[in-house]
């Protein structure tokens, strides 16, 4: 089997980036003879065409293409290393990668993620947000320590993952002064025909937040759907319709968004779990997200 050798990789990977074989071996100090000579060999060994001739230039075959994305790759990351010993503070710092599903309150994702800055040991935050889908595929080639959803992780998913319910929260719902001064009766009687902004199909309480709707509000009017929990309570602030959260962050909710709570559904409660890659909670920064879930969250 043939194995990669790097200076030859390195050679090619000069020569697709400068567009010439002179140019290359200017930059590398070698005779173009040579950095010939190199590539031939390297091909040879790879057994396929990195370059084709057009005329006077070198032109990369498409084989040679897909060669030359994964050196970026390699070098890119070699530069990286280098960055991170010539940094010393870099070589204290523990990263922690957590992914935060779009179905989840940021609120509620900041309250339990910030301690993980708090920790002894010095930790770099790694942030990132989408459906839960993508994440877990970034769980799966290890480009994420943990993620917080909404619901358990999918069984007919070929991911190594483990389910960690951190805690749940009642429902609340909210609106703007402006709306909920026009609302008349008790709750939930006020929501009849009031504009109702509802979380999307990939919140886990979509199915039963819609059969609570349908069995307590008569007249029921959804003026809009989101996917995205920021985005909803961005239209909540601008009164266009009254929307849902955890009841457990009110204080919160209504002091960012200049909101008011009218009312909470006790049999509706929004779950929050950390999926890891760990049967046992046992990383520092996950410890800290449980506590801190078990601080802000009824478990």
């Amino acid at each position: 089997m043939a194995t990669l050798n790097y200076k030859h990789l390195r050679y090619f990977w000069m020569v697709a980036r400068s567009g010439s074989i002179a140019k290359a071996a200017e930059q590398l100090h070698l005779t173009p003879q040579s950095i010939s000579g190199q590539l031939t060999e390297f091909a040879d060994t790879l057994g396929v065409e990195l370059f084709r001739r057009v005329g006077r230039r070198l032109e990369l075959t498409e084989t040679g293409n897909r060669v030359l994305r994964h050196a970026e790759d390699i070098f890119s990351a070699g530069d990286a290393l280098l960055e991170v010993v010539k940094d010393q503070s870099a070589t204290q710092a523990t990263t922690f990668r957590v992914g935060v599903s779009d179905s989840v309150s940021k609120a509620v994702a900041c309250r339990l993620v910030a301690p993980a800055l708090s920790l002894a040991e010095p930790t770099r935050l790694i942030c990132r947000e989408g459906r839960l889908a993508a994440l877990l595929a970034d769980m799966a080639v290890h480009k994420l320590d943990l993620i917080i959803t909404d619901r358990a992780m999918p069984s007919h998913l070929s991911v190594r993952g483990y389910n960690h319910l951190l805690g749940e929260s009642e429902l609340g719902v909210f609106g703007a002064p402006s709306l909920v001064e026009t609302l008349s009766g008790s709750f939930p009687e006020c929501l009849n025909n009031a504009p109702l902004l509802l979380p999307g199909e990939d919140f886990a309480v979509h199915a039963r937040l819609m059969q609570w709707l349908h069995t307590h509000v008569p007249r029921l009017r959804v003026i809009g759907e989101f996917d995205d929990s920021a985005m909803i309570k961005a239209f909540g602030q601008s009164g266009a319709g009254l929307f849902f959260a955890p009841a457990a962050i009110a204080d919160t909710i209504c002091a960012q968004y200049g909101v008011a709570l009218i009312g909470t559904i006790p049999s509706l409660r929004e779950q929050v779990y950390a999926i890891t890659t760990e049967r046992r909670i046992s990383h520092p920064a996950t410890q800290a997200i449980q506590q801190a879930a078990l601080e802000t969250l009824s478990a």
